[in-house]
């Protein structure tokens, strides 16, 4: 027939446009759903570090900012060693990451670079560590730590926090490590440099993205544990850290919400700063590829 089209029997269907965007449309909804859940408890401790205190003690609860102060903060800037607690968390966690970036970067080179008897069990034994629960290791950790005379002091708590990021760190390191042609470190000693130069100045700028994800990872592991620090620092309180000091911090001001919150802001603050500095530069790199022309 004249101006028919006729399809083939065979002929694949286009799918329509429309049936895409509604398959979308309900991952969308989870997504949305999921993300408002995550991010309520963190906008409502905001929120009422900034409300004054009628609104906190308000019966009919106010979800958006109508009036903001900042006496909370005051309160809890000018609390008993709070500067000092900040310091102690501060020195521990950087220290923990700077220690155990060092060491984490060390092994990882050994397992993916050198072929050495045991090296097996010792990447099994890595995996084992990292997969063990922290709380297990709380009374063995005390144990040890009343043993050497090493309670009540900050030294311990960096050792504990070293301990417990090392295991992701060289996990994560290696990884990176092995997707760096070795190649590159030959190429670099045929024309002059040493094993320790060609890492140095070839593969170690190429490990930016992996140095970068394992520090975030020890900083935040760090900054907010609460468990052993609770436990090792005991009669000290000058030593104890932001977490410890954060969970007395409703007994020493009664029932005041709103400086409660705003402590609680502030603890969250530096975790949040570093990941929006470090979590773009982290992205960058993995997609990019671990070599760079």
């Amino acid at each position: 027939m004249t101006g028919t089209t006729v399809r083939g029997a065979g002929a694949p269907r286009r799918p329509r446009r429309g049936a895409g965007l509604w398959r979308r449309v309900p991952l969308g909804l989870a997504a949305l759903t999921v993300s408002a859940v995550m991010v309520f408890p963190v906008y409502w401790m905001v929120l009422t570090a900034f409300k004054p205190t009628l609104l906190i003690q308000a019966q009919d609860p106010v979800f958006l900012p109508v009036s903001l102060t900042l006496d909370h903060f005051r309160t809890a800037v000018d609390a008993d060693n709070f500067w000092r607690y900040w310091r102690n968390s501060l020195v521990v966690t950087v220290s923990a990451v700077l220690m155990s970036l060092l060491v984490a970067l060390l092994a990882a080179f050994a397992v993916a670079r050198m072929r050495w008897r045991g090296r097996r069990g010792f990447i099994l034994m890595v995996f084992v560590a990292q997969m063990a629960p922290w709380e297990a290791m709380l009374i063995p950790v005390y144990v040890i730590a009343r043993d050497t005379n090493m309670l009540d002091r900050l030294s311990m708590l960096t050792l504990v926090y070293f301990m417990i990021t090392l295991p992701f760190t060289i996990v994560t390191l290696r990884g990176f490590l092995a997707a760096v042609p070795v190649e590159l470190e030959e190429a670099a000693m045929i024309d002059g440099a040493t094993r320790a130069g060609a890492f140095r100045r070839v593969v170690f700028p190429l490990l930016a993205p992996g140095l970068l994800a394992t520090s975030l990872f020890g900083f935040i592991t760090a900054w907010n544990e609460f468990a052993f620090a609770n436990m090792l620092i005991i009669k000290d309180q000058g030593d104890r850290t932001l977490p410890v000091w954060l969970s007395s911090f409703q007994n020493t001001f009664g029932t005041d919400w709103g400086a409660t919150m705003a402590a609680s802001s502030l603890f969250m603050l530096p975790v949040l700063l570093i990941f929006l500095v470090l979590q773009g530069r982290v992205t960058t790199g993995l997609a990019s590829g671990a070599v760079k022309g």
